[in-house]
């Protein structure tokens, strides 16, 4: 029988999450695509180019644990990404698409922050320092991600479907 102590519980979590970063990088450039201004597709090109990099910590951490990299199916993630998609459809070519898109985003955003900041108390809990230091510096990341989106939505988007 499997183990059911926390480090199982830590890492069938960081598979769940490197599942979902995997599926947030083949969501992003549709997402890009499908905003109309510059300003969210530059914001959306950017998290790409990180969402790879904290795919590249995730293999890190793996690595750490002894563990080969590997996803377990995330079904969380993809009803969000499915959500953006539909938002995508449904308000093409409307004033509301991109603030639909940001909402889309953040609720992918919100969800990470979830993931690491439970992965991180927990690799916390279980002396893991190396892998909550390299868990810390993507969560920095998806806030930072989460405000920017924040403000772009409140400064120009939003404004502009109302």
């Amino acid at each position: 029988m499997a183990e059911k102590d926390l480090k199982a519980l830590f890492l069938h979590q960081l598979k769940d999450t490197y599942y979902a970063e995997n599926a947030i990088v083949k969501a992003l450039p549709k997402m890009a695509q499908a905003a109309q201004t510059e300003e969210l597709q530059g914001a959306l090109a950017v998290h790409l180019e990180e969402t790879k990099n904290q795919i590249k910590r995730l293999d890190q951490v793996f690595q750490k644990l002894g563990e080969q990299p590997e996803g377990v199916e995330c079904k969380a993630i993809m009803g969000i990404i499915a959500e953006g998609d539909e938002i995508a459809q449904e308000f093409a070519g409307g004033e509301a698409l991109d603030a639909g898109l940001i909402a889309a985003a953040q609720a992918v955003e919100h969800y990470e922050i979830t993931r690491y900041g439970t992965m991180i108390a927990w690799a916390n809990q279980l002396g893991m320092t190396d892998v909550q230091d390299l868990l810390k510096e993507t969560l920095a990341e998806e806030e930072s991600t989460d405000e920017a989106l924040s403000e772009l939505a409140e400064d120009a988007i939003n404004p502009a479907a109302a």
